[in-house]
Order: C-alpha cells, then structure tokens, then sequence
C-alpha cells in the first residue's frame, strides 16, 4: 500500500492557499484554449478570495490575488489577467535597508520625541506660547517618567530634567505644581457612556413609577 505524504509531494508555493488551489491552478495551465483558462481562473481567483477573507481590507486586493496565481503557476499560466503579469524578478526584489537611526537618547523614558519638542519650545519667540509649551512638555515628561518607573516623581527631578535637556534654556519655578498628564481609553470611555446610559435609565424608571402612583392616588 502506498501513502501520500507531504514530504513526498511537491513544495507549496503559497502555503496559505493549499495544496487543492495550486492542483487546480496546474490544471489550468494544461486547458488547450485560452477560453477555457480564463474561466476557470476566475473561478480559482474568487475561490482564493474566499479562503482569505483578510485580503478584503488590503488595498488593490483583486490584483494581489492574480498576481498570487500567477505566483502558483510558477508564471506559467496563459490567461487574460486584468493586471499586467509579474515576473519572477518581481517576487525577489527586496527595496533598501532603510538603516536603524544611531541617536543618542539621555533619557530613554522621555524619548526622542520630547527632545524635538524641547527644541522647538527653545526655537519659539512668543513668550505666553512659550512659557505653555514649557509647562506642558513638563506635564508630558512626568506622566513618561511615572509609566517607565511604576513610581511617584518629584516636580523637583522633572524641572531638573528639563534644565539639563534644554541646556537651561527652559526652566520652571520651583514651586509649581505639574500635572500627570492621562489618555483615556477609548473602551473607558465608552464604559462611561455605556454606564451614563444605565444611570438615565434607571432614573426615568423612578420618575414613570412615581407618576404611576401619584396617578393611583389621585383615583382613589
């Protein structure tokens, strides 16, 4: 008796369409007329759009789906595709290593981000604009330091950060008093008006009982 492994058969090219797609498609490719081809193409295409229901989301996913069948049949297949056919120097071409920025970060916890707006705020000439741009990297920079270390933070360490960051450009009074800043969740949110909601309820619900007794009262 013999058994059909895997190990036996031949390689997958796009595992993620299975082995019955990629026999179909060697069968295509033996169909004498072009006719015959395309329609059963089509039907392989629709087919593969059904088995990845994920590619609906990707743009032009139409063309990624012929450009996959061309990919099955080894670019052997002879159909009419509405895309212009790929070629296996296509499926190799890797762009540029785009290179991972080397930049020194004094204080991981803030990141680069709050560098740049340091420097911004030291570039800005309005001095109202300035002074709240001051106080709200402040703020931005404490609410970093306290989700990095899990901890209470003075206002005296994030003004001292803030000196050394901006060279002493920017600096805050000693007794001011910073502000953690917090995102809110959207699921939070919606928790909130989901309980909201409850609430009104419930308290139209009073309101109908309490007519419906005064109404009771007032026939008897």
């Amino acid at each position: 008796m013999n058994f059909d492994y895997n190990t036996t058969r031949s390689e997958l090219i796009l595992a993620e369409y299975g082995r019955n797609v990629q026999n179909m498609v060697k069968y295509i490719i033996t169909l004498p007329t072009k006719e015959e081809r395309n329609k059963y193409a089509q039907a392989v295409i629709d087919l593969m759009g059904f088995l990845n229901p994920h590619l609906r989301d990707v743009a032009d996913f139409k063309h990624k789906l012929w450009d996959h069948l061309h990919i099955i049949s080894n670019y052997q297949i002879d159909v009419d595709s509405p895309y212009p056919k790929p070629t296996p120097e296509t499926k190799e071409f890797r762009p540029d290593h785009i290179g991972y920025p080397h930049q020194r970060i004094k204080y991981k916890h803030y990141g680069k981000t709050v560098e740049k707006l340091i420097a911004n705020a030291i570039e800005e000439p309005n001095p109202e604009r300035k002074a709240a741009m001051v106080q709200g990297i402040a703020n931005f920079m404490k609410m970093a330091y306290v989700q990095w270390n899990k901890d209470n933070v003075a206002d005296e360490v994030i003004i001292k950060n803030l000196r050394e960051l901006s060279g002493g450009a920017l600096t805050l009074e000693e007794n001011v008093n910073l502000q953690k800043v917090e995102f809110k969740s959207q699921n939070n949110r919606q928790n909130n008006n989901n309980n909201r909601g409850r609430q009104n309820n419930k308290k139209n619900n009073r309101q109908r009982n309490n007519n419906n007794n005064n109404n009771n009262k007032q026939r008897h």
